[in-house]
């Protein structure tokens, strides 16, 4: 059976983001996981840590799909690949390996990297940048990257 769902022009993306976590969280009490959100949250998120406007924002994403490989969004001209972490808060589920970006042989197709680590409730807890040229100088020979890796990029947001 098909849902309408009425759209509401007014509705911002603070409203969107929290509504979207309470969903998930309401979802993942009730089956057991969280449907899989993180990159969708995350990308918002990103976008505004480099003043990226929200209006600009949506106007960005109508020139992609969900599965536009290599570029979430484009800021001042950069292209900004945004990946994240977030622990389902059940026992051994902290966070201890991130997904690593694995063509280091060709050319990436994002000029930024941002990694966010969330906690279980989708609160930003840290955030980190790297350039192309970073990110393979830092991270070209490893096997696994974890979120202590992560730290070593620019700092964009760091919780207490």
């Amino acid at each position: 059976m098909p849902y309408l769902v009425e759209v509401d022009e007014n509705i911002k993306a603070a409203d969107l983001r929290n509504r979207l976590i309470e969903v998930a969280l309401e979802w993942e009490k009730h089956f057991g996981v969280a449907p899989s959100i993180t990159s969708s949250i995350s990308e918002v998120d990103a976008a505004q840590l480099v003043g990226m406007d929200e209006d600009a924002y949506c106007a960005d994403g109508n020139r992609r799909t969900a599965v536009s490989k290599d570029v979430d969004f484009v800021c001042s001209g950069l292209r900004y690949q945004v990946t994240a972490n977030r622990p389902s808060g059940k026992p051994g589920s902290p966070v201890s390996l991130v997904k690593q970006k694995t063509e280091m042989r060709r050319p990436f197709g994002w000029d930024r990297l941002i990694w966010i680590l969330y906690d279980r409730v989708y609160a930003m807890q840290e955030a980190w940048e790297f350039t192309v040229e970073e990110y393979r100088h830092l991270f070209g020979n490893e096997k696994r990257l974890s979120p202590e890796h992560m730290r070593k990029g620019r700092c964009l947001f760091k919780r207490g």
